[in-house]
């Protein structure tokens, strides 16, 4: 069971929250059933609720949107239905029916796409629709909001003569306008309506020249308004028709009402259906300006918050656009409890508010402004005590209302609790009231339960470092500048840069001095013990990122080397198979040639045939062993390469054979000259010229110009 006290609500500011919230929402319902939230009670409702905001904010950029939730609120209606023998009028039929065609529209989406919003579907499914009330409705009154003809015989009659009349009205009327005009007795204006009567505007002295009833007449007097005789008869049957249309009507919107009357409590489920959906889409549109998420939902103690945002102030910066820092926080049971020190002014008691309003935000069904990989769980109780808390209307100091709230801690603190203390301890003696506040900090502690302070209090700093499952926390500051970075840390308590901070605001330094000599050396030397680690801790965590940095970079080369590395080893693997294919099938085409130059020479059959084989099985043995099963596939292809170097050979064959005939045809080649040194020659079928400087062993060196070439004579021809 969830319980939340007002006041944390209020220390945590969360109804200016639900303030931002309500004004997405699009109907007064809505509205007010969005400044009414407040954390689920029962923790099982919080997971689906989350889960419903998601996919209306999955639905804003979705083909398949949501349809239009919007409706007039129904409030009085409802009160009326539930008085005997009162009446609805046409305007409250028309908002009924209108609650009616929303909720069923969104019903039917809500089935149609339950793939999409299973949540929403599963949601929308409790609530039990009927037609019976639209369509009694729409059976009587039609779209225009008039009651229809057809809702009684008796109105259809009625409303049939009331035409009737209305046209002899109107032709009676005309007649007598016609008559009075040309014996030019009505003014320039000629008619007018007077009381919703047609009247003539006769000049006012010639009124007794005209028969009828006087209606009236002008501010200067003169003119008349006269209706005329002829038409007032028909004027009164007008009148009566019209009293027996309203009697009528009446009738028929009482019975109409008594119809409705046992609907009433499916109207007020309608209603509070679509308040709820106006809700949720109020929820996923301000976690669309918050940048709001589903975390993770852990069922242990363990609270992950990265990059989380204090909504309030995101949407304050967002519009003067102005930079919001997030924070990372964890809480589990190994470190259930964090002292966070340090300076004012650095972002220690926002630090604290945010944890405190993401976490009500979450336990209100809505999505916080958080990463979405951050884990959160529910708490029992949420205690805090924030901001000035001196009592004027219970005559209590600021320590004496602290010390009552803290009575209220011990008395409800448990290990389900998560508990926000800001100054914990301040309003009294430092070392009395630390020691007092160090008491109630270790009897949190022993009761398990989680919570975040902030502090001046060196002690409380001391016992955060000396239990096992707490935890010392700063906000870090520029150790040169001394501004607020707004970033936590976690495992070191912060300085409070006390002087520092007093001397960068222009205090004296000899009022420092004066002011260091008042109080213990010890305690000087161990702020600056702290403030000294803090600035060290600083350079040491920005040695490390770059570092860090530097090292995913040159992970990142390494990376990248490799994978270069290892295409190029893959290209020349493949280039080398590729070579010795080709070396082999040259190899291989060569025995193939020799074969079929032999055979073509000695025309042995047989011959061939078994060294083509014997050098098959040469080739074969130096292949790998090939499995049973495809040993037919390789007789098969061997067949075919066999069929194919057959046909090659025959191809061999005849082209020598064409060759052999061509030389027979050809005349006899030109008798060789004998060759001598200083002869000017060329090789066959060349065109360069050179001169023979040496001839020595059938070879000659012939001489060219630029160089010189070593010839076999009978290569050479003489020019």
């Amino acid at each position: 069971m969830v319980r939340i006290d007002k006041k944390t609500l209020l220390d945590l500011e969360f109804p200016s929250v639900l303030q931002q919230v309500s004004e997405y929402c699009i109907t007064d319902p809505g509205k007010e059933a969005a400044l009414a939230v407040v954390p689920f009670k029962n923790e099982l409702e919080i997971a689906p609720e989350l889960q419903r905001v998601k996919e209306f904010k999955a639905s804003f950029d979705n083909e398949n949107r949501i349809p239009n939730h919007g409706f007039d609120a129904i409030h009085k209606e409802l009160h009326l239905l539930q008085i005997e023998n009162s009446v609805l009028e046409i305007g409250s039929f028309r908002r009924l029916n209108a609650v009616c065609d929303r909720t069923k529209d969104l019903l039917a989406f809500f089935k149609k796409f339950k793939e999409f919003y299973t949540a929403l579907h599963e949601f929308s499914s409790e609530v039990n629709h009927t037609n019976d009330i639209s369509n009694s409705i729409n059976a009587v009154i039609d779209r225009y909001g008039e009651v229809k003809n057809s809702a009684s015989e008796e109105l259809n009659t009625i409303r049939q003569r009331l035409s009737v009349v209305k046209g002899q009205i109107n032709a009676s009327f005309s007649r007598a306008l016609n008559s009075y005009s040309k014996q030019d007795l009505l003014d320039e204006i000629r008619e007018t309506v007077v009381d919703n009567r047609r009247v003539l505007a006769v000049k006012a002295m010639y009124r007794k020249k005209v028969r009828g009833t006087v209606l009236g007449q002008s501010r200067t007097g003169s003119i008349v308004y006269i209706e005329p005789q002829e038409t007032l008869e028909f004027a009164n049957e007008l009148s009566n028709l019209l009293y027996e249309e309203y009697e009528e009507v009446k009738r028929i919107l009482k019975e109409l009402t008594e119809f409705i009357r046992p609907y009433r409590e499916d109207l007020s489920s309608y209603q509070e259906y679509l308040s709820t959906i106006d809700l949720l889409y109020a929820k996923a549109k301000y976690a669309l300006e918050t940048g709001g998420n589903m975390p993770l939902l852990s069922g242990d103690r363990r609270l992950l918050l990265k990059d989380a945002y204090h909504p309030l102030l995101l949407v304050s910066n967002k519009k003067i656009k102005a930079k919001t820092y997030p924070q990372t926080i964890e809480l589990d049971p190994e470190k259930r409890i964090i002292v966070i020190s340090g300076p004012n002014a650095g972002g220690k008691s926002i630090t604290l508010k945010t944890v405190g309003l993401v976490q009500l935000m979450l336990q209100s069904g809505m999505l916080v402004p958080i990463d979405p990989i951050s884990e959160m769980c529910t708490f029992g109780r949420i205690l805090t005590d924030i901001g000035d808390n001196q009592s004027i209307e219970n005559h209590l100091s600021t320590y004496s209302y602290r010390l009552k709230k803290m009575n209220q801690f011990l008395k409800k603190c448990k290990n389900d609790t998560l508990f926000l203390i800001d100054e914990f301890g301040t309003g009294s003696d430092p070392e009395l009231g630390g020691a007092l506040a160090e008491t109630f900090l270790e009897v949190f502690y022993e009761r398990e339960a989680f919570g975040i302070i902030t502090t001046h209090y060196t002690n409380l700093k001391l016992l955060a470092n000396e239990l096992p499952c707490a935890v010392n926390a700063n906000m870090q500051f520029d150790s040169r500048s001394l501004e607020p970075m707004f970033k936590l840390h976690l495992g070191e308590a912060g300085s409070s840069f006390t002087f520092e901070v007093a001397q960068k605001n222009g205090i004296p330094y000899s009022l420092i001095n004066r002011a260091k000599k008042k109080i213990e050396r010890g305690k000087i030397r161990f702020d600056r013990t702290i403030a000294n680690l803090q600035k060290e801790r600083s350079k040491v965590r920005q040695t490390a990122a770059s570092l860090e940095t530097t090292e995913k970079k040159a992970r990142k080369e390494t990376l990248q080397l490799e994978e270069i590395n290892e295409k190029l080893q893959q290209k020349l693997e493949s280039y080398q198979e590729l070579f010795d294919s080709n070396v082999k099938m040259l190899t291989l085409g060569k025995k193939v040639d020799a074969l079929a130059e032999r055979y073509f020479n000695n025309r042995k059959k047989r011959e061939l045939i078994d060294e083509f084989v014997k050098l098959v099985m040469i080739e074969n043995s130096k292949r790998k062993k090939i499995h049973p099963k495809k040993k037919r596939a390789v007789k098969a292809k061997a067949k075919e390469l066999e069929k194919e170097v057959e046909q090659k050979v025959e191809v061999i064959r005849k082209k020598k054979k064409k060759e052999k005939e061509k030389a027979k045809k050809a005349p006899p080649p030109k008798p060789k000259v004998a060759l001598k040194i200083g002869d000017r020659v060329r090789m066959i079928d060349g065109r360069a010229i050179g001169t023979i400087d040496s001839i020595e062993k059938n070879k000659a060196i012939v001489n060219y110009g630029m160089f010189t070439a070593d010839v076999k004579m009978d290569e050479l021809e003489k020019v």
